[in-house]
């Protein structure tokens, strides 16, 4: 497999068992459906500051799957971040988890630009896809008739400058969170190498989202955004509007329920909210 994927699954075992549990949860069926995670920029799967560690109480009914796009957390270097490269990365863990655990596909849940990766892995393959969960997904050119996000397209396509060569990574971590108003995560030098592989991402306003083939496949799909009150005022301008645009026309578009929670980063700053969410869809 090309890339590294955590496991966690929380779920009570026999008392003959040896396999360690931290759940107090009632057992549970071990062909309970599992949850593949994909993530956003600047982070990896099990991260706390922007990936999924909050989910970790949902292990407590299934298997839970995080996968780490190539170039971040445990999974190789990569020359160039690519969202259709993380797609079929995306349909590898999905098809090796189909061999696992049988017929029924996984649930997927994919977050900003792991949202567009899952987008395009559920349309390429729908028949390993249980339900799809996309979290603030940045899927722009599927809303590109929405002015905010026109505006955004025309902003970076036709006159946004590159980042220059000398920008370190801790000095574009600085600039994309203090510099919008908001913490910046301690610099490790994970982190770093995570904000360096984003530095380098095929830019995701070049992603096909092929919407017609997802509608067809009729999976349910949910759509969580925030509702971006108290978000710093140049990132709910720049960023937030856009969001919002396309969650709205995603959900629209693939027949979804949209569900919106406090803040901008769903399911780290809301993750009760957010986690109660995905167990009512996946059950």
């Amino acid at each position: 497999m090309a890339v590294h994927v955590t496991v966690w699954d929380d779920r009570e075992r026999p008392a003959d068992s040896r396999a360690r549990t931290t759940s107090t949860a009632p057992v549970t069926t071990a062909t309970a459906t599992p949850a593949l995670f994909v993530h956003n920029i600047f982070t990896w799967g099990s991260d706390s500051t922007y990936g999924f560690a909050a989910q970790r109480p949902l292990a407590d009914s299934r298997q839970l799957l995080l996968m780490d796009r190539q170039g971040y957390g445990n999974s190789p270097d990569t020359a160039r971040s690519d969202f259709d490269i993380d797609a079929e990365d995306v349909v590898e863990v999905l098809r090796d988890e189909a061999l696992d655990a049988g017929p029924g596909g996984t649930h997927l849940v994919g977050h900003g630009n792991g949202a567009v990766a899952a987008l395009i892995a559920a349309a390429r393959r729908p028949d390993l896809v249980r339900s799809l969960a996309l979290i603030q997904p940045s899927a722009f050119t599927a809303a590109a008739h929405h002015p905010a996000v026109a505006n955004l397209l025309d902003r970076v396509r036709d006159g946004a400058p590159g980042i220059p060569k000398d920008v370190t990574p801790e000095q574009y971590l600085r600039a994309s969170t203090e510099g919008l108003g908001m913490d910046m995560p301690e610099p490790t030098p994970r982190r770093l190498r995570a904000v360096a592989t984003s530095m380098r991402e095929r830019p995701i306003w070049e992603a096909d989202i092929p919407l017609n083939t997802i509608r067809g496949a009729a999976l349910p799909v949910l759509v969580i955004c925030g509702t971006w009150k108290h978000a710093p005022a140049a990132y709910r301008e720049h960023v937030g509007l856009p969001l919002t645009a396309v969650a709205e026309s995603l959900t629209d578009s693939l027949g979804g329920r949209l569900l919106r929670v406090p803040g901008y980063y769903p399911h780290t700053q809301e993750p009760v909210l957010v986690n109660a969410a995905l167990r009512e869809f996946w059950d």
